[in-house]
Protein backbone atom coordinates (compact mmCIF):
# COMPACT_ATOMS: atom_id res chain seq x y z
CA UNK A 1 0.00 0.00 0.00
CA UNK A 2 1.17 3.59 -0.57
CA UNK A 3 2.87 5.27 2.36
CA UNK A 4 0.61 7.33 4.58
CA UNK A 5 -2.66 5.48 3.87
CA UNK A 6 -2.59 3.63 7.17
CA UNK A 7 -3.41 0.37 5.40
CA UNK A 8 -1.29 -2.71 4.80
CA UNK A 9 2.09 -3.62 6.19
CA UNK A 10 4.76 -0.93 6.63
CA UNK A 11 7.29 -0.64 3.80
CA UNK A 12 10.37 -2.68 4.67
CA UNK A 13 12.45 -2.73 1.47
CA UNK A 14 13.86 0.44 -0.10
CA UNK A 15 12.55 1.04 -3.61
CA UNK A 16 16.16 0.88 -4.82
CA UNK A 17 16.30 -2.80 -3.84
CA UNK A 18 13.19 -3.49 -5.93
CA UNK A 19 14.65 -1.61 -8.91
CA UNK A 20 17.91 -3.54 -8.60
CA UNK A 21 15.98 -6.84 -8.50
CA UNK A 22 14.08 -6.02 -11.71
CA UNK A 23 17.30 -4.93 -13.41
CA UNK A 24 18.98 -8.17 -12.31
CA UNK A 25 16.14 -10.29 -13.68
CA UNK A 26 16.09 -8.42 -16.99
CA UNK A 27 19.87 -8.56 -17.37
CA UNK A 28 20.38 -12.23 -16.46
CA UNK A 29 17.11 -13.69 -17.76
CA UNK A 30 16.34 -15.65 -14.60
CA UNK A 31 12.81 -16.56 -13.53
CA UNK A 32 10.94 -14.47 -10.99
CA UNK A 33 11.08 -17.18 -8.33
CA UNK A 34 14.82 -17.65 -8.99
CA UNK A 35 15.80 -14.18 -7.79
CA UNK A 36 18.64 -14.41 -5.24
CA UNK A 37 17.65 -14.22 -1.58
CA UNK A 38 19.53 -10.91 -1.22
CA UNK A 39 16.68 -9.22 -3.08
CA UNK A 40 13.14 -8.65 -1.78
CA UNK A 41 10.67 -11.52 -2.12
CA UNK A 42 9.96 -12.34 -5.81
CA UNK A 43 6.21 -11.77 -5.37
CA UNK A 44 6.88 -8.29 -4.02
CA UNK A 45 9.28 -7.49 -6.86
CA UNK A 46 6.75 -8.71 -9.45
CA UNK A 47 4.03 -6.67 -7.75
CA UNK A 48 6.03 -3.48 -8.21
CA UNK A 49 7.03 -4.46 -11.77
CA UNK A 50 3.36 -4.88 -12.69
CA UNK A 51 2.23 -1.78 -10.76
CA UNK A 52 4.90 0.53 -12.18
CA UNK A 53 4.16 -0.74 -15.69
CA UNK A 54 0.43 -0.11 -15.33
CA UNK A 55 0.40 3.25 -13.55
CA UNK A 56 2.96 4.99 -15.78
CA UNK A 57 5.80 5.09 -13.24
CA UNK A 58 8.06 3.09 -15.56
CA UNK A 59 7.33 5.42 -18.48
CA UNK A 60 8.09 8.51 -16.41
CA UNK A 61 11.34 7.05 -15.11
CA UNK A 62 12.46 5.93 -18.58
CA UNK A 63 11.53 9.23 -20.22
CA UNK A 64 13.26 11.31 -17.56
CA UNK A 65 16.49 9.36 -18.05
CA UNK A 66 16.27 9.75 -21.82
CA UNK A 67 15.85 13.51 -21.48
CA UNK A 68 18.89 13.67 -19.20
CA UNK A 69 20.97 11.71 -21.71
CA UNK A 70 19.90 13.94 -24.58
CA UNK A 71 20.55 17.14 -22.66
CA UNK A 72 23.68 16.43 -20.63
CA UNK A 73 25.47 13.69 -22.59
CA UNK A 74 24.43 14.27 -26.21
CA UNK A 75 24.00 18.06 -25.78
CA UNK A 76 20.72 18.10 -27.66
CA UNK A 77 17.24 19.41 -26.95
CA UNK A 78 15.26 17.37 -24.43
CA UNK A 79 12.60 16.55 -27.05
CA UNK A 80 13.45 15.03 -30.46
CA UNK A 81 12.34 16.34 -33.86
CA UNK A 82 13.15 13.20 -35.87
CA UNK A 83 12.92 9.47 -35.29
CA UNK A 84 13.62 6.04 -36.77
CA UNK A 85 11.32 3.01 -36.74
CA UNK A 86 12.02 -0.68 -37.18
CA UNK A 87 10.82 -4.05 -35.92
CA UNK A 88 12.32 -7.29 -34.68
CA UNK A 89 10.72 -10.73 -34.42
CA UNK A 90 11.66 -12.99 -31.53
CA UNK A 91 10.68 -16.47 -30.49
CA UNK A 92 8.04 -16.83 -27.83
CA UNK A 93 8.44 -19.20 -24.89
CA UNK A 94 5.67 -21.57 -23.84
CA UNK A 95 4.42 -18.89 -21.45
CA UNK A 96 3.35 -16.71 -24.38
CA UNK A 97 -0.35 -17.30 -25.08
CA UNK A 98 -1.43 -18.41 -28.54
CA UNK A 99 -3.79 -15.43 -28.80
CA UNK A 100 -0.92 -12.94 -28.55
CA UNK A 101 1.65 -14.68 -30.73
CA UNK A 102 1.99 -15.21 -34.46
CA UNK A 103 4.25 -16.59 -37.18
CA UNK A 104 6.71 -14.48 -39.14
CA UNK A 105 7.02 -16.42 -42.40
CA UNK A 106 9.96 -14.35 -43.61
CA UNK A 107 12.07 -14.96 -40.50
CA UNK A 108 10.46 -18.36 -39.74
CA UNK A 109 9.81 -17.30 -36.17
CA UNK A 110 6.82 -18.21 -34.02
CA UNK A 111 6.36 -15.64 -31.29
CA UNK A 112 6.04 -11.90 -31.07
CA UNK A 113 7.37 -8.83 -32.83
CA UNK A 114 8.50 -5.62 -31.16
CA UNK A 115 8.10 -2.39 -33.09
CA UNK A 116 10.24 0.46 -31.80
CA UNK A 117 10.79 4.14 -32.51
CA UNK A 118 14.07 5.74 -31.47
CA UNK A 119 15.62 9.18 -31.74
CA UNK A 120 18.73 9.86 -33.82
CA UNK A 121 20.88 8.94 -30.79
CA UNK A 122 19.26 5.50 -30.65
CA UNK A 123 17.33 6.22 -27.45
CA UNK A 124 13.93 4.56 -27.19
CA UNK A 125 10.88 6.76 -27.78
CA UNK A 126 8.08 4.20 -28.14
CA UNK A 127 7.66 0.42 -28.21
CA UNK A 128 4.76 -1.75 -29.34
CA UNK A 129 4.62 -5.56 -29.02
CA UNK A 130 2.41 -7.58 -31.38
CA UNK A 131 2.22 -11.10 -32.75
CA UNK A 132 5.11 -11.93 -35.06
CA UNK A 133 2.72 -12.23 -38.02
CA UNK A 134 1.85 -8.51 -38.00
CA UNK A 135 3.37 -6.72 -40.99
CA UNK A 136 5.76 -3.85 -40.29
CA UNK A 137 3.55 -1.26 -41.97
CA UNK A 138 0.51 -2.41 -39.97
CA UNK A 139 2.36 -2.27 -36.68
CA UNK A 140 3.78 1.13 -37.61
CA UNK A 141 0.39 2.86 -37.61
CA UNK A 142 -0.34 2.62 -33.86
CA UNK A 143 3.37 3.17 -33.20
CA UNK A 144 3.37 6.42 -35.20
CA UNK A 145 0.11 7.51 -33.53
CA UNK A 146 1.77 7.08 -30.13
CA UNK A 147 4.88 8.86 -31.37
CA UNK A 148 2.82 11.79 -32.63
CA UNK A 149 0.84 12.03 -29.39
CA UNK A 150 3.90 11.94 -27.11
CA UNK A 151 6.32 13.89 -29.31
CA UNK A 152 4.34 16.38 -31.43
CA UNK A 153 7.58 18.04 -32.53
CA UNK A 154 8.64 15.03 -34.61
CA UNK A 155 8.14 15.71 -38.31
CA UNK A 156 10.54 13.25 -39.96
CA UNK A 157 10.80 9.48 -39.55
CA UNK A 158 13.26 7.19 -41.31
CA UNK A 159 12.28 3.58 -42.06
CA UNK A 160 13.33 0.66 -44.24
CA UNK A 161 11.57 -0.56 -47.38
CA UNK A 162 9.19 -2.73 -45.33
CA UNK A 163 7.31 0.47 -44.47
CA UNK A 164 6.94 1.69 -48.05
CA UNK A 165 3.52 2.04 -49.66
CA UNK A 166 0.30 3.44 -48.23
CA UNK A 167 1.86 4.08 -44.82
CA UNK A 168 3.91 6.96 -46.22
CA UNK A 169 0.85 8.82 -47.50
CA UNK A 170 -1.19 7.99 -44.41
CA UNK A 171 1.47 9.42 -42.09
CA UNK A 172 1.65 12.61 -44.14
CA UNK A 173 -2.13 13.10 -44.31
CA UNK A 174 -3.08 12.05 -40.78
CA UNK A 175 -0.05 12.98 -38.68
CA UNK A 176 1.86 15.51 -40.79
CA UNK A 177 4.90 13.24 -40.47
CA UNK A 178 7.22 12.59 -43.41
CA UNK A 179 8.27 8.94 -43.60
CA UNK A 180 11.52 8.70 -45.55
CA UNK A 181 12.41 5.23 -46.83
CA UNK A 182 16.08 4.26 -46.57
CA UNK A 183 16.47 1.47 -49.11
CA UNK A 184 19.29 -1.05 -49.36
CA UNK A 185 22.14 -0.28 -51.71
CA UNK A 186 21.94 -1.64 -55.25
CA UNK A 187 23.41 -5.13 -55.32
CA UNK A 188 23.75 -5.34 -51.54
CA UNK A 189 24.00 -8.95 -50.35
CA UNK A 190 25.87 -8.58 -47.05
CA UNK A 191 25.56 -6.29 -44.04
CA UNK A 192 26.21 -2.64 -44.82
CA UNK A 193 25.89 0.30 -42.45
CA UNK A 194 23.11 2.39 -43.99
CA UNK A 195 22.48 6.08 -43.43
CA UNK A 196 20.31 6.61 -40.32
CA UNK A 197 19.23 2.94 -40.23
CA UNK A 198 22.32 1.99 -38.21
CA UNK A 199 21.06 3.88 -35.14
CA UNK A 200 17.94 1.77 -34.68
CA UNK A 201 19.86 -1.45 -35.40
CA UNK A 202 22.28 -0.48 -32.65
CA UNK A 203 19.34 -0.01 -30.28
CA UNK A 204 18.21 -3.57 -30.93
CA UNK A 205 21.71 -4.78 -30.04
CA UNK A 206 21.55 -2.74 -26.82
CA UNK A 207 18.19 -4.27 -25.93
CA UNK A 208 19.45 -7.80 -26.66
CA UNK A 209 22.25 -7.42 -24.13
CA UNK A 210 19.59 -8.30 -21.57
CA UNK A 211 18.85 -12.01 -21.74
CA UNK A 212 15.22 -11.53 -20.75
CA UNK A 213 14.64 -9.66 -24.03
CA UNK A 214 16.42 -12.09 -26.38
CA UNK A 215 13.33 -14.31 -26.21
CA UNK A 216 9.81 -13.38 -25.13
CA UNK A 217 8.85 -15.01 -21.84
CA UNK A 218 6.06 -12.64 -20.80
CA UNK A 219 2.41 -13.64 -20.69
CA UNK A 220 1.31 -10.11 -21.57
CA UNK A 221 2.70 -8.09 -24.53
CA UNK A 222 2.87 -4.95 -22.38
CA UNK A 223 5.15 -6.77 -19.94
CA UNK A 224 7.63 -7.56 -22.71
CA UNK A 225 7.47 -3.90 -23.73
CA UNK A 226 8.28 -3.07 -20.09
CA UNK A 227 11.30 -5.38 -20.19
CA UNK A 228 12.51 -3.49 -23.26
CA UNK A 229 12.19 -0.22 -21.34
CA UNK A 230 14.09 -1.69 -18.38
CA UNK A 231 16.85 -2.78 -20.76
CA UNK A 232 17.15 0.80 -21.99
CA UNK A 233 17.10 2.07 -18.39
CA UNK A 234 20.14 -0.12 -17.68
CA UNK A 235 21.93 1.35 -20.71
CA UNK A 236 21.03 4.95 -19.85
CA UNK A 237 21.89 4.80 -16.14
CA UNK A 238 25.32 3.41 -16.99
CA UNK A 239 25.91 6.17 -19.53
CA UNK A 240 24.89 8.82 -17.02
CA UNK A 241 27.11 7.29 -14.34
CA UNK A 242 30.12 7.35 -16.69
CA UNK A 243 29.33 10.93 -17.67
CA UNK A 244 29.17 12.12 -14.05
CA UNK A 245 32.48 10.43 -13.22
CA UNK A 246 34.37 12.13 -16.07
Amino acid sequence: MPAGTGRGRPIVYPRRDVVDAIRYLDRTGCQWDALPADFPHPKLVYHYFKTWTGDGTLNRMHNHLREQIRQHVEHRDRQPTAALVDSQSLRGAETVARTSRGYDAGKKINGRKRHIAVDTCGLLLAVLVTGAGVQDRDGARPLLWALHACFPGIRLVWADSGYAGQLVGWATDQLRITVQIVAKLAGQTTFVVLHRRWAVERTFSWINRCRRTVRDYERLPEHHAAMVQWAMIIIMTRRLARHHHT
